[in-house]
């Protein structure tokens, strides 16, 4: 066994795809393009304190030491879950998972024996992958963001007699473009007792009324049956949230075993989140922002020969891994942490630079990022 593993990773390593967490130095002066802080939220230790000044210690729990379903304590679970509930509003209820991961998994896996056909995007994360593998269910990924090839597939497996679960992002992770929500939503209209789920990882705190995602920006919102949101992203804390409706919510309780046997977040994790999540809804500021960002660095990427759009996630594709690792060394040598992202995170080929902004950042940041870049490329 272990020369089965020292040959898979000298092959890793060959290819330029050996994985290694990056080097922490503190005293760093680079500015970091691939965080998830979107919002600039986790930068802000006035807020930390902030939210310490509210938290009575006698009586805080550090550790839930239970599954939801065995924890006496459900305070912290059920403020959290009504306060989300309320801002979604429509009627639909929040539940709580300890990551997006989790969610996705156990969602999706959730519908395990049931007569069902699932199509997802080419590009929804791994999690909904591993998701759908989990659930042993027939499925179908259709062409990014090719809705008519999403129809045609779902005409043939509804006529078939299957119940469909139609799977989408929001905001793409690697590529940072953006569905149709009203699109998948008339399609998931025409298929009655369809599911519509969309991943809003990277859309909630950035997109939306209040950072609420482009789910809640849509008309069809009321017709998208399970909203996932993270809260280790623009939030700055950790776990991840289903929005959906009560019947649905009971069932994932009973169904999803990444919910049933994981231990809870802890409680005192759990109310930071409602803290944070309740200051994004206000942060209409940082968001502008963000999109004034993200317009410097599409132009700065079109300068150097890059298509691009102008959201808060963007790529720079190389095509090649040991490429895409060499201009990320020199990029941070020019004082920017910008990680690559190679197979099988993105598709062969398509290896890159995925830039991911911060309302923290300021404009003169991505105008040295652009100096940089023309000087090295």
């Amino acid at each position: 066994m272990n020369q089965i593993i020292d040959n898979i990773l000298a092959e890793l390593d060959r290819t330029g795809n050996l994985r290694r967490f990056p080097a922490e130095n503190p005293a760093s002066k680079t500015v970091d393009l691939s965080s998830n802080d979107y919002l600039g939220i986790a930068s802000k230790p006035e807020l930390q304190q902030e939210f310490l000044s509210t938290i009575d210690f006698s009586h805080m729990q550090f550790t839930s030491s239970a599954s939801r379903l065995l924890s006496r304590s459900q305070y912290s679970y059920r403020l959290l879950e009504e306060t989300l509930a309320y801002a979604y509003g429509n009627g639909k209820q929040a539940l709580l998972f300890n990551s997006g991961y989790h969610a996705n998994t156990g969602i999706v896996s959730a519908f395990a024996g049931t007569k069902t056909y699932i199509l997802a995007d080419k590009l929804v994360h791994a999690s909904i992958i591993d998701g759908i593998k989990l659930s042993g269910l027939p499925f179908a990924r259709f062409r990014h963001n090719d809705y008519g090839h999403l129809d045609r597939l779902a005409t043939k497996a509804y006529g078939e007699g299957y119940k469909l679960i139609i799977i989408a992002e929001s905001v793409y992770s690697m590529d940072g473009d953006c569905a149709d929500i009203g699109t998948l939503v008339s399609i998931k209209k025409r298929f009655p007792g369809s599911v519509l789920y969309v991943d809003e990882a990277h859309g909630v705190g950035t997109e939306g009324p209040g950072g609420l995602g482009l789910c809640k920006a849509s008309d069809g919102f009321e017709d998208v049956d399970i909203i996932i949101g993270t809260l280790g992203k623009a939030l700055a804390s950790s776990g991840a949230f289903a929005i959906t409706f009560r019947a649905m919510r009971s069932f994932l309780i009973n169904r999803s075993r990444s919910l049933i046997f994981s231990t809870a977040i802890a409680p005192v994790n759990v109310l930071w989140s409602r803290f944070t999540f309740m200051r994004a809804l206000g942060m209409d500021t940082e968001r502008r922002h963000l999109k004034m960002l993200g317009q410097a660095l599409a132009e700065v990427l079109k300068s150097v020969g890059a298509n691009s759009h102008t959201g808060h996630i963007q790529p720079l594709i190389v095509g090649n891994p040991q490429q895409a690792v060499e201009l990320s060394g020199k990029l941070r040598e020019e004082g920017f942490d910008v990680l690559p992202i190679r197979t099988p995170t993105v598709p062969p080929g398509t290896d890159r630079l995925r830039f991911s902004l911060s309302a923290a950042l300021s404009l003169e940041d991505i105008s040295r990022l652009g100096n940089a870049l023309r000087r090295i490329i």
